[in-house]
Formats: C-alpha cells, structure tokens, sequence
C-alpha cells in the first residue's frame, strides 16, 4: 500500500469522524428551539468580580441595575484593583441598597487567582441563587435576568448561558474571536443538551450556592489560575441537573479583545484548563480537534498531489455542508449570521492560532487572571 493511498484512507476515516460528530453532537442543538418560561422571580444574588474595570463597571451596572426584576442583589467584588474600581465600587453601594462590596486585599498566597476573590463574594452574597457574569459585560436586555433563572427548577441547579461579544466592522480579528465563542458555546450547549455538560462561561451562567459549597467550592483547583467557570462546572454537573438559556434576552454583550497579542493570552488561560477535564470529555474534545486539525492538513496536501481529486472533492464538500448546516442554525440563534458566510476561512485561522497556543502553553504557563 502506497503512502499516498493510506493518506487517502485516512483522510476518509478523518471526514467520518467529523461527520458523526457533527451529526450526533452539535446538530442536536442546531435544532433546539429557545425556550422562553418566565416565572415567578426567585431571590438572586449576581456575582460580579472585577479587577482594574473602572470604565466598565460605571457602563454596565447601570444596566443591571435596571433589570426587569423584583428580588435580586449585586455582590460587587474588587480583587485588589489598582485603578479607581473600588472608589467606583463604593459610590454604586452608597447609592443602592441592592449594592453590596466585598474588597479582597493584596494576598500572597492566592495573588492572581480570581477564585479567590469569587469565593469571598460567594460568601457574603444572601440569597440561594446565584448569577454570574464580569464587569466589561452588559446583560442584551432588561429582561436577562428572568430568563435566566427561569431555568432553575427541583432538579435544575445550574444555568448556561451565551456571553456573547461586540461585532466590530471590518475586523477579521474580531470576526475570529466571534466565531471561536459560538463554536464553543455550539459545544458547551450540545452537550448539555445530550446530558453530558461539561463547561460553562463566567460571562453569564448561574448556579445554586449549596451546590458551590457542597462541593468545597473552587479547592481541588484553586492552584490553577483559570477555571472558575468550566472546571468548576465539569466538576459538579450531571446529565440530570443543568439547563441551558439561548433566548437572545439572556445574552451577555463583552467587548472582544482589540489586538491579536491580547486575544491569544486570553486564549492561553481558558486553553490551559481543558486537561483537567474529566477523561470523557478531553478524549470526545481531542478526537473533535485532532480530526479537524487533520482535516485541512490531509485535504491540502491531497489536492495538491492530485490524488483521487473527484472523491477528495466530494468528500471535502459533504463535510462542508453538513457543517454549514450545524454551524448556521447554531449562528442564527445567537445573532451570529455574518460568521456563516466566513466559516471555513475562520475554521483555518482558529485551529492554526489553537495549535499555536497549544505549543506555546508547553513551553510557558499563563500566570494571573488578569
């Protein structure tokens, strides 16, 4: 058997496992239909921890502020900012009953680690449930709070949520960093959807205290810097207790990253925490990657040599379109329809700036949250 025959035979095997993949995986949330069951409004606290986020803390809690909501808290945590956030800070609790301040202090021991600080203002919040996102968000709606925790119920104690970021006119940059968040979430959200969560985002998510607290919190991965939303939920979610929010009510808006230096640095914490997954999901995640790394790769290199060009095609086309499928009912229920015209010129750019990050988190670990 020829080389270039066993690179044809492989190939194949690659486009199969991308195809099932995608069939049995994403297409399942590629058509769910947004639920929309607003109940009566339960206590919330929202947990917002913010380093150095002066300008957007006095954009967005306004905004929240002015949610369409009866019963709920902001618990504003300031972990050891060295611009104006804590002054900032203090003037919205002076300002609102509503408002309460958790200021963590330089610590050597948990220096960085936003786990921290977040544990701290776990503590000090009051009510059961709890809602997530970061200073630099600004919730889609005035109605984002009750459609988030309109999914907690009796056996539902978590909620994920879509942070979604500013579109950004004539930007490939921030075309790139919109197209790797709904890839994510199209993940994160099927496999929920499949009763087998596995991550969420800190951008806009919820969950129960008690769950927190049973589970000793963020401790057995406090040393790691980042992982505050995807460790932590691979660690406690089962098939049976988390829901998932799509409704564009309930998106969260962050601006995206400017410079392609600082959007990979971003990239290099979230990346660093995928390992610790439990073994099931790095093995279905791995397999997702590794084949769509191959994907071009094999591609590329057999049209080039002119190798059975007609199947290649063939083959190349089919898993275009049943990824265009997947991806564009995915994009449309996240307000992301601009993405689906540049798919697989971003696909190319992601998993090459994913393999970079990869190589470069081998010779150096990200150290600080911010």
């Amino acid at each position: 058997m020829t080389l270039t025959l066993i690179l044809f035979y492989a190939f194949i095997a690659v486009v199969s496992v991308q195809i099932i993949y995608y069939l049995s995986f994403l297409f399942s949330f590629g058509i769910k239909h947004a639920e929309t069951r607003i109940k009566k409004h339960i206590p919330i606290s929202i947990i917002i921890c913010a380093k150095n986020e002066a300008e957007n803390l006095k954009k967005n809690i306004p905004l929240i502020l002015n949610q369409n909501y009866s019963n709920f808290e902001i618990v504003l945590v300031n972990d050891s900012s060295s611009d104006d956030s804590l002054e900032i800070m203090e003037e919205f609790a002076s300002n609102y009953n509503s408002i309460k301040l958790v200021n963590v202090k330089v610590s050597e021991a948990f220096w960085g680690n936003k786990k921290y600080a977040l544990t701290l203002g776990i503590k000090a919040s009051k009510h059961e449930f709890l809602v997530f996102t970061d200073a630099d968000c600004k919730p889609n709606s005035n109605e984002w709070l009750a459609h988030l925790s309109s999914h907690f119920s009796n056996e539902k104690s978590i909620v994920l949520g879509y942070g979604a970021y500013a579109k950004k006119k004539f930007s490939l940059l921030n075309k790139l960093i919109r197209f790797e968040t709904v890839m994510t979430a199209l993940q994160y959200f099927s496999y929920a959807n499949m009763k087998s969560p596995y991550m969420g985002v800190g951008r806009n998510m919820a969950y129960k205290k008690d769950l927190f607290f049973n589970n000793c919190g963020f401790s057995s991965h406090m040393s790691i810097k980042s992982g505050d939303d995807d460790l932590f939920i691979n660690e406690v979610s089962n098939p049976s207790n988390t829901a998932i929010c799509f409704t564009k009510e309930s998106f969260t808006i962050s601006e995206p990253k400017t410079s392609f230096k600082a959007w990979v640095l971003q990239k290099r914490r979230h990346i660093s925490t995928a390992k610790h997954y439990k073994s099931k999901h790095k093995i279905l995640l791995g397999l997702f990657y590794i084949t769509q790394l191959l994907f071009w790769i094999l591609g590329i290199v057999l049209c080039f040599i002119g190798f059975s060009w007609l199947w290649v095609t063939i083959l190349i086309i089919l898993r275009f379109i049943i990824q265009w499928f997947c991806f564009g009912f995915s994009a449309q229920k996240l307000k992301e329809s601009d993405l689906i015209f540049w798919m697989p010129i971003l696909e190319i750019l992601l998993v090459t700036s994913q393999l970079s990050i990869f190589i470069i988190n081998l010779i150096s670990k990200p150290k600080h949250w911010k």
